[in-house]
């Protein structure tokens, strides 16, 4: 235990000698020493949190992509299990290697059975015979019987080679050969069918907003950020969700990474449904039920958290369900900030602009959370759109009326003041 207290005072003491002064956003990272587990363990919490600073590593990149691999699988045989989702969810070049790879060795295994009827019954010493009957006309080798198969499963028929009602095996072969290769085609062709249709690539139409915003809206505090589709075959059912990716420890000291919280877009109203025909603004309202209750304009950089938004719908052309996917991290987040409108009417008709998509403008907002804005507004009987800066305005004015009433009553005074002395002359 004595080594564990000494590993533990000198990392303290690194630590605490630390420039205090250093900028938190600045992308020099402290190297602590390697130490064993218990002595990471015994480390003082306030320590690893407040004086290192993590790279927040995004769970959903931006394209929406998951970033996470799966890793020390063990029980791999259950790929195999769903073979066909497995090949669905190959990348390409492997999806066509074994495309390949699958006919080619189904011609060839067919094409040496044939072969080796052929050689069995001693076709092969008779091709000159013209009163033999082979099993497979002008069958003469290995070459020829490969060629025969790849007629038989595919259904060519050159007419060239022709079997004969004098094989019984071969019969039977083409029987076995022609179920297979039936199995085979719908097998590949159908995986192929899939991975083509796949709406993956309908959601690279489907755009976000590069940041999402905080500001004011009806006098509540809100987060919004903005949603597009930039085809003209819409997506039918479209919804729309979020969820807070955010790690977090219970008051059991349980530490729960990338805890996911829903984050409501409208899910009681029915706003979360869209009719998405032009870009629309998702909002948030940020209320007593929200997890960002309590966080504000200051605090927002300190959280180490990420939005991930999700929307889903039916492509219209095929009626595939879609998913697009996007996050944003805190510094993706613009306290203070609104979108700028993208909808103009036109004659006759509405045109979106989308070089004004993920454009932004500053609007006056308040720097403080939303319960502190409720405290306030509760204290002072004023709307939640209150801020601190119309308060100021207002003790102003009072001091200004103040002023005002003083200097009349000071002039009243004075005015007093001069007939009692005129009186007293006379």
């Amino acid at each position: 235990m004595t080594t564990m207290a000494k590993l533990t005072e000198s990392m303290t003491n690194v630590l605490e000698g630390d420039s205090m002064d250093q900028d938190v956003e600045s992308p020099v990272a402290i190297h602590q020493p390697k130490l064993p587990k218990q002595a990471r363990d015994d480390l003082p919490r306030h320590i690893s949190r407040d004086r290192t600073k993590r790279k927040i590593q995004r769970y959903v990149r931006k394209d929406g992509k998951c970033n996470v691999h799966h890793g020390n699988v063990r029980e791999t045989y259950r790929y195999l299990t769903d073979i066909f989702t497995t090949l669905v969810d190959l990348k390409w070049r492997f999806n066509l290697l074994i495309f390949v790879m699958v006919y080619t060795a189904t011609w060839l295994f067919f094409g040496m059975i044939w072969w080796l009827i052929a050689y069995i019954r001693g076709d092969m010493d008779h091709t000159e015979d013209p009163s033999w009957t082979p099993c497979v006309t002008n069958l003469n080798g290995f070459v020829s019987a490969f060629l025969f198969s790849i007629e038989t499963e595919t259904t060519i028929g050159y007419g060239y080679r022709v079997i004969t009602d004098k094989c019984p095996e071969g019969i039977i072969l083409l029987l076995i050969q022609s179920v297979l290769g039936s199995i085979v085609n719908a097998f590949m062709v159908g995986c192929m069918f899939v991975k083509i249709s796949q709406p993956k690539k309908r959601a690279e139409t489907l755009v976000f907003s590069t940041h999402a915003v905080i500001s004011m809206r009806d006098g509540k505090l809100c987060l919004m950020f903005r949603v597009g589709d930039l085809r003209n075959s819409h997506i039918v059912e479209a919804s729309i969700r979020a969820k807070l990716i955010k790690s977090k420890q219970t008051s059991e000291g349980e530490f729960i990474p990338l805890n996911q919280t829903d984050i409501n877009v409208g899910y009681y109203t029915g706003d979360d449904r869209l009719f998405l025909v032009s870009p629309l603004i998702i909002s948030h309202e940020i209320n007593q039920q929200s997890p960002f209750w309590e966080i504000s304009k200051a605090q927002l950089p300190k959280e180490e958290l990420e939005i991930v938004v999700i929307l889903e719908g039916m492509v219209e052309a095929t009626g595939m369900t879609c998913q697009a996917r996007s996050s944003y991290i805190t510094s993706e987040i613009l306290w203070g900030y609104r979108f700028t409108p993208v909808l103009t009417l036109e004659d006759g008709f509405y045109e979106v602009d989308y070089n004004s998509f993920h454009e932004t403008y500053e609007t006056s907002t308040p720097s403080l959370s939303a319960k502190e804005l409720a405290e306030l507004a509760s204290r002072a009987e004023l709307p939640l759109s209150w801020s601190v800066s119309s308060k100021l305005n207002q003790h102003a004015e009072l001091e200004t009326e103040e002023e005002e009433k003083n200097l009349e009553e000071q002039t009243e005074r004075n005015g007093d003041v001069a007939n009692l002395e005129n009186e007293s002359k006379v």
